[in-house]
């Protein structure tokens, strides 16, 4: 009875959240063929096109490098914000630092990492890494402000060291923010990932792009678009499943106080 009622659950889902897709598909489809448009191939064609070239090997060693820079990013940004968060003089001295390095675009740093780094999974990673660090850096920093004095004074109180107050109190308080911020990155990630790789690479989806461009095959390009797309909506997805079992106890405690 359970499993009957969750695959109706989830069919009610997709249909009451997909049938707009399913309709611009149907119109992009039947405006394309009128057309005739070399630049605006069909959906049909695209499809075909994918299943014939589908670059899996392009397309995984791209999320290598994704999933990679997102990941070191994460763990600086974490870990410098709540230094910051916590130190009241490292915040007055490096919030100007914060901002400023926030406000540089991290395209306009590329030919900066080409000279640094060369061209190649190098410069790649410290373009994805730059870009990705500030939104969990900045949101981490503002989560651990946000924490409550009186729950800090109340651990201390019970006798909580340095170490437990972080682990029980300042890092749970202010794990919806860094959630936040780790969603963001994500979706900067698959950007960054693909300039970086248009810029300087001999493989990979930025690879992939250059070729078809050179020969001058759209459909092939709007291919690896449509690739880009659907890779963007599955890792959006599968870190709110994450994100929703780690702050499962957040949306618990949230309805109690309601």
């Amino acid at each position: 009875m359970m499993a009957g009622r969750r695959v109706r659950r989830t069919v009610r889902f997709l249909v009451l959240r997909g049938w707009l897709l399913v309709l611009l598909v149907l119109v992009w489809e039947v405006a394309a063929r009128r057309a005739e448009d070399l630049y605006f191939p069909p959906p049909g064609r695209i499809v075909r096109v994918m299943a014939s070239e589908p670059g899996l090997g392009e397309l995984g060693r791209s999320l290598e490098l994704l999933l990679l820079g997102w990941a070191v990013a994460g763990v600086v940004g974490v870990a410098l914000g709540v230094g910051v968060g916590l130190s009241r003089v490292a915040r007055h001295l490096l919030e100007p630092v914060l901002q400023f390095g926030r406000a540089v675009p991290p395209p306009t740093l590329i030919p900066l990492f080409m000279v640094v780094f060369g061209l190649g999974t190098s410069m790649q990673l410290a373009t994805v890494v730059f870009g990705v660090v500030w939104p969990v850096l900045l949101n981490t920093v503002d989560g651990v402000r946000s924490v409550e004095p009186v729950q800090l004074d109340s651990a201390r109180v019970f006798g909580l060291g340095r170490a437990a107050r972080l682990r029980y109190v300042v890092l749970p308080a202010a794990a919806p923010k860094i959630f936040a911020g780790l969603r963001v990155a994500l979706g900067f990630a698959l950007i960054l990932m693909v300039i970086a790789e248009l810029m300087g690479s001999g493989d990979g989806v930025g690879a992939r792009l250059n070729a078809a461009e050179r020969e001058f095959r759209p459909d092939r390009m709007w291919a690896v678009i449509l690739q880009l797309g659907a890779v963007g909506c599955v890792l959006n997805g599968l870190f709110l499943l994450v994100e929703r079992r780690a702050l499962a106890w957040h949306r618990g405690a949230r309805r109690g106080h309601t």
